[in-house]
């Protein structure tokens, strides 16, 4: 079955392919929805409404605090005052004016063996390795992965939780892993925090935890699962992963069990095996779940988008766009809305499904 696309909005926005293909997205309970991109030297936030509404200014731009640091995943606090970015060395919180606010200092990402690293803060060690962080949806708390010890013998991975008004480290996790890169995700019910943790060929290990005030609570779904955590349900009704290789998606509740699998849709009579889904996946809205298949340069036919029963996923359609068949990454923004990016025009597009 075909459902036709209608475009919504369109605005030029050069750099917006990171929103749909990255980490530049943050979205907030309460429906804050916004674009956290890098240009030049500064990190620019555009309040997604506002953007499609006319106004082409930042909302909020911030210094980045280490120039030649590309890496890592940062966060922008609920009112915009202030950003958390997430170093090589470090956390650190900048206000709008450019002030250091705080900084938590940590191991390197990326250690080189007898550099013990020259005092200049702007040095950026070897190595594609990095961490990511979270403010907290009210704003009090940011989550940080970060690292310990400065080579393979003293190596530590851990999730630290802290006050966002000073950087004091209110509790630590320790973790298991050897991170490539990793990302947070928050739940919209404002208490627990995913954080996906990529090791390359190794795999991804997920966990999920909440801090009440005196006590860190964690819980990991490592022994089960090889899966990327992709988005949670607006309404709270479970998450989504997809498997390593795209082989399927999962929709799961908060403590790991499975509700429903959704696996992608061959051609019929097709001997091959068949496509594996993209990372271009999420909630459209309470109901629905846009998924992407994976783009081939040998089989371009399979590209597409899909969107399926959030509470079953099972397909429901292919996206049928008025100017020819979809390619590329997805993002869906949880009000009936998804977001894609025209890289040849760099322009920003929000569709939604036409009325039937």
């Amino acid at each position: 079955m075909s459902i036709n696309a209608q475009l919504r909005d369109s605005v030029g926005l050069p750099g917006g392919d990171a929103l749909v293909n990255g980490f530049a997205f943050e979205g907030r309970s309460g429906g804050a929805r916004r674009a956290l991109l890098r240009n030049g030297q500064e990190l620019e936030v555009y309040d997604l409404d506002e953007l499609f509404g006319g106004e082409r200014a930042p909302g909020a731009v911030f210094a980045l605090p280490w120039p030649g640091w590309d890496r890592g995943v940062h966060s922008v606090s609920p009112d915009g005052s202030f950003a958390v970015f997430s170093g090589q060395r470090a956390v650190r919180a900048v206000g709008v004016g450019g002030e250091v606010l705080w900084e938590y200092r940590h191991g390197c990402w990326g250690p080189e063996l007898g550099h013990p690293h020259s005092g200049d803060e702007q040095q950026v060690c070897q190595g594609l390795e990095h961490g990511s962080c979270r403010v907290s949806d009210d704003g009090r708390l940011v989550w940080a992965h970060v690292v310990t010890g400065s080579g393979a013998e003293d190596w530590q991975e851990y999730w630290a939780v802290l006050d966002a008004a000073d950087g004091r480290e209110l509790a630590r996790l320790p973790l298991d892993s050897a991170t490539a890169g990793s990302h947070h995700l928050s739940h919209p019910d404002g208490i627990h925090m995913g954080l996906s943790i990529g090791m390359g060929q190794d795999g991804i290990l997920l966990h999920w935890a909440r801090w009440d005030g005196e006590q860190l609570t964690a819980w990991d779904l490592n022994e089960t699962m090889d899966r990327i955590l992709i988005d949670v349900h607006p309404g709270h009704h479970g998450f989504l992963t997809i498997e390593h290789y795209g082989s399927d998606l999962e929709l799961h509740a908060l403590d790991g069990d499975v509700l429903a699998t959704g696996e992608p849709e061959a051609d019929e009579g097709e001997d091959e095996d068949p496509p594996g889904w993209d990372y271009g996946t999420g909630f459209v809205d309470a109901v629905t779940v846009i998924a992407s298949t994976l783009d081939s340069e040998e089989d371009p036919d399979r590209a597409g988008h899909w969107l399926l029963d959030a509470a079953t996923l099972e397909i429901r359609g292919r996206l049928a766009y008025p100017d020819g068949p979809a390619t590329g990454y997805v993002r869906p923004l949880g009000d009936g809305t998804w977001l894609t990016y025209d890289g040849a025009t760099q322009t920003l597009n929000r569709w939604s499904a036409a009325a039937a």
